[in-house]
């Protein structure tokens, strides 16, 4: 159990600080757009909203009521991923924890969040993001797979699992 609680935080962390670093380089040095592949850009961008841009035109009032609706999905994730003693669960768990984390920091800092991967097709392009959404995702991810892993070790019944009446 305590190593896959030292691997939670570990992970989280390293998720924040990456988050963190890669983000103080993108808005100290892309000026211009680069292309790195025929599908792949950093652009440099700023999103003070959530996903896909929703609830960006809600000011300050909105930044603090995002700010603290995160504090309270981070604090059941992490509690989640605390009492977890599977390590598939407690990395998903984790590396949402950490991304929701990285993104909360820069708009309590910023009054947004910094993004700057931009995958695009063409003139197709998907919302510029960064790595704490990437994490977020994969985090998902990892939720998904563990959910269909099954029960928790010691116990009888899965985890992540509808109850239906």
């Amino acid at each position: 159990m305590l190593n896959v609680r030292a691997m939670a935080i570990g992970l989280a962390v390293t998720v924040i600080v990456v988050d963190q670093a890669t983000k103080a380089m993108a808005r100290g040095n892309l000026e211009d757009v680069v292309n790195l592949t025929s599908f792949i850009a950093l652009r440099l961008g700023f999103n003070p909203g959530v996903t896909f841009g929703l609830f960006a035109g809600s000011g300050d009032m909105g930044r603090w009521v995002l700010s603290i609706v995160s504090l309270l999905i981070i604090a059941v994730l992490s509690i989640w991923a605390w009492r977890t003693r599977r390590p598939l669960l407690a990395a998903g768990l984790s590396l949402m924890v950490g991304g929701a984390l990285g993104n909360l920091l820069d708009r309590l800092r910023f009054g947004h969040v910094t993004d700057f991967i931009d995958l695009h097709w063409g003139d197709a392009h998907w919302p510029t993001f960064n790595l704490a959404d990437a994490a977020i995702v994969c985090g998902i991810g990892l939720l998904l797979l563990a959910s269909r892993s099954g029960a928790e070790p010691g116990t009888s019944s899965p985890t992540i699992e509808p109850t239906v009446r």
